[in-house]
């Protein structure tokens, strides 16, 4: 027998039925109070009362209103206010760079309100609706507090294949970073008008989401395909926060109007060498090593649009700068030629700015290092003129460690800047070296720097973050010293460290 009427905290009439989510049917509703809401009832089977969650999330921005709710014999109820239409009715085709940003500005705001609240699952243009001039979401049906453990009723396996993120093909616990990968699904689709991978069988979007990369994004700012890209990484722990999508939408919506990094608009989008695909055994489940690698792809990943970024501005800025690929260097001790994988050189009459990823930089194991947070990649840069003798002695440059780690906040790891300097450098008459601040590898003695005591080598410079869409700083800093060690100008720091450091990185 069909439900006409349902008593609730206010009486409501059903109308025709609209629509139905994954777990549900929808129907026109009205009561004295609301003429056009809708009424969702989901039938009392396992992992229903999940879209009860929607009914706790008062105070979200942009997420569906619940207006009513309660049950009837056979099912539970929601009463919401009538969407105009769905984000998929919306999207015939792609959109503008400034009319995605729009939209996903809208979804960014819920995201970061639902963080630490509820893990939505399922996030995709269907479950995205426009009420009241804003984009909002709807269908809490597979979603999960976001600190509850997986129980057997939580629909773990319920999933729409173009937007589940690798975590979820693997079974493993979803987190809100398995959100922001769907929010990168649906941006990239908002900006192509296709998915980041196209199946078309469950089996293909599982192999494709867990070890392949998507098409380029083209005609779109360095800003917002940086931040499509980082919401799409494999690696959970390497995406951005759901609290910082809509920072990087505004600063991409400033690239996109001209008030952006005028640098970044200069530089040579640079494509990454194609990766090789790495086949993985569907099943096996990931090591350690294998978990660290994606993370290790990553870093790859952002450090190579960094330094593309800062070599561009620097080479429009001083077109007679000399550029030379480090593709191959020379053994300082057998002085026989060796590969370095990723690296180059500018030289600027006789001064050189000098970017390297050393041999072996990826740190395979955790706690290889005693280090109060863990480092997954490396790299230096630094700025130096040659010795004008073998016995001289006087400043000739600086340098700096660029470190892929999670040194602010555990578990999410970025591109850090920091250098070293001796702790020989306070002494009444100290010894100075011709090269400080340095770079150092994240080795036992350069986390000796991180512990209570004195030891040979102390932190010099705080742990900057270094992102991509928020280089003037680093491009700046960098630019100005190599202009200065070309005229022979540079000159010695004046107190170690230059900046306060404290504070800069976390404590064991």
């Amino acid at each position: 027998m069909a439900i006409t009427d349902l008593k609730l905290s206010e009486n409501w009439a059903l109308g025709e039925r609209i629509g139905g989510g994954g777990f549900g049917s929808v129907f026109a509703a009205s009561s004295p109070r609301h003429q056009d809401a809708v009424a969702k009832l989901i039938p009392k089977k396992p992992g229903s009362a999940r879209e009860l969650l929607f009914v706790d999330l008062d105070g979200a921005r942009n997420v569906v209103p619940i207006i009513d709710s309660g049950e009837t014999l056979d099912s539970w109820v929601l009463i919401m206010p009538r969407a105009e239409k769905s984000l998929r009715q919306n999207l015939q085709s792609a959109l503008s760079p400034t009319e995605a940003i729009a939209v996903l500005s809208d979804i960014a705001l819920a995201l970061s309100d639902l963080q630490g609240k509820v893990v939505h699952r399922d996030l995709k243009p269907e479950n995205i609706l426009l009420l009241d001039g804003k984009w909002c979401i709807a269908d809490f049906g597979v979603s999960r507090y976001a600190e509850a453990t997986t129980a057997p009723d939580t629909q773990k396996y319920s999933m729409t294949p173009p937007y589940a993120a690798p975590e979820q093909w693997r079974s493993e616990r979803a987190t809100s970073a398995t959100d922001v990968y769907a929010f990168g699904v649906l941006a990239y689709e908002l900006l192509t008008g296709s998915w980041p991978f196209r199946g078309p069988g469950a089996s293909d979007f599982r192999d494709q989401h867990l070890h392949y990369e998507p098409p380029p994004l083209d005609g779109v700012s360095l800003a917002l395909v940086s931040l499509v890209e980082e919401c799409l990484y494999k690696a959970p722990q390497t995406r951005p926060s759901p609290s910082n999508l809509s920072a990087r939408l505004e600063r991409a919506s400033h690239t996109i109007s001209g008030t952006g990094l005028s640098l970044l608009r200069e530089a040579n989008r640079a494509v990454i060498a194609q990766r090789g695909e790495e086949g993985r055994a569907a099943e096996r489940a990931r090591s350690e090593k294998e978990r660290r690698a994606e993370i290790a792809k990553s870093a790859q990943k952002a450090i190579s649009r960094i330094m593309d970024a800062l070599r561009a501005a620097i080479m429009d800025s001083a077109p007679v700068a000399e550029f030379v690929p480090r593709a191959v260097d020379l053994d300082p001790v057998s002085k026989e030629p060796y590969v370095r994988p990723l690296g180059w050189r500018i030289h600027l009459n006789k001064a050189t700015l000098d970017f390297v990823i050393p041999v072996g930089a990826q740190i395979d194991l955790q706690s290889r290092f005693e280090l109060p947070f863990d480092v997954v990649y490396y790299a230096r840069i630094g700025v130096e003129r040659p010795k004008d003798h073998p016995r001289d002695t006087e400043y000739r440059g600086r340098s700096h460690a660029l470190w892929y780690c999670d040194a602010q906040e555990s578990g999410r790891y970025q591109w850090f800047e920091t250098a070293f300097a001796n702790t020989s450098w306070h002494a009444p008459s100290p010894q100075k070296l011709d090269v400080e601040p340095f770079a150092m590898d994240p080795t036992d003695e350069s986390a000796k720097a991180f512990r209570l005591g004195v030891w040979a080598h102390q932190v010099a410079w705080p742990f900057m973050a270094v992102v991509i869409d928020d280089l003037d700083d680093f491009i700046n800093r960098w630019a100005a010293w190599l202009a200065d060690c070309s005229i022979g100008q540079l000159s010695r720091p004046s107190r170690i460290p230059e900046r306060a450091v404290e504070g800069s990185w976390r404590r064991q």
